[in-house]
């Protein structure tokens, strides 16, 4: 009995296992009218050691522009919100705000943004520090008007070359896990 207990409590300690991390980069660009915008990349992970039970876990990665309301989230297969538009971290265009401009062998015809592409196996857990953005489709309308107000809608400017990022990593929780912030006094342009 007092080894049951004891096999108990040791599995309900080791529950807490895993250690919390938040990546991020920042990086200027050009958005697809050509202004120069500091984009942010970020997400976060669980990670295990390697003789616990469960895998890695993520949080989609987060596409953000400077000045703009339009944000990415690119999912791998291992989420449930992963959508059909090819394999790898990715994700896929909407035919209302997106058209593609770049095609290239191998890339889902609806991909708009890839990270690491040619990686159909790639996985947001095993991304690293460094990694490579292929943005394929460009907005329809990079600004709407929604009731009063011009809402802008652009985002990181499609290249048939990926962007390298390189992005940092830092416990979740700590001071040098806040994220970058936009300075909005651009946006007036």
């Amino acid at each position: 009995m007092k080894s049951i207990v004891l096999l108990l409590l040791t599995s309900v300690a080791m529950t807490g296992c895993a250690s919390y991390y938040t990546h991020f980069a920042m990086f200027p660009a050009e958005n697809s009218q050509g202004a120069t915008r500091q984009v942010r990349v970020s997400w976060d992970t669980a990670e295990y050691p390697g003789w616990w039970f469960s895998d890695n876990q993520t949080t989609s990665v987060k596409v953000e522009t400077q000045c703009s309301a339009r944000v990415w989230r690119l999912y791998d297969d291992g989420h449930d919100q992963a959508v059909d538009c090819g394999r790898g971290i990715r994700a896929c265009g909407d035919k209302a705000l997106d058209w593609k401009v770049v095609a290239l062998p191998g890339l889902d015809a609806s991909a708009c943004m890839v990270i690491n592409p040619g990686d159909e196996q790639a996985t947001i857990a095993g991304m690293g520090d460094r990694f490579d953005l292929l943005v394929a489709c460009e907005p329809t309308r990079p600004v709407v008007q929604k009731a009063d107000e011009k809402v802008n809608m652009d985002y990181l400017r499609a290249s048939s070359v990926p962007y390298t990022v390189y992005a940092r990593k830092a416990p979740r929780g700590s001071l040098r896990a806040r994220l970058p912030e936009f300075d909005d006094s651009v946006c007036d342009d």
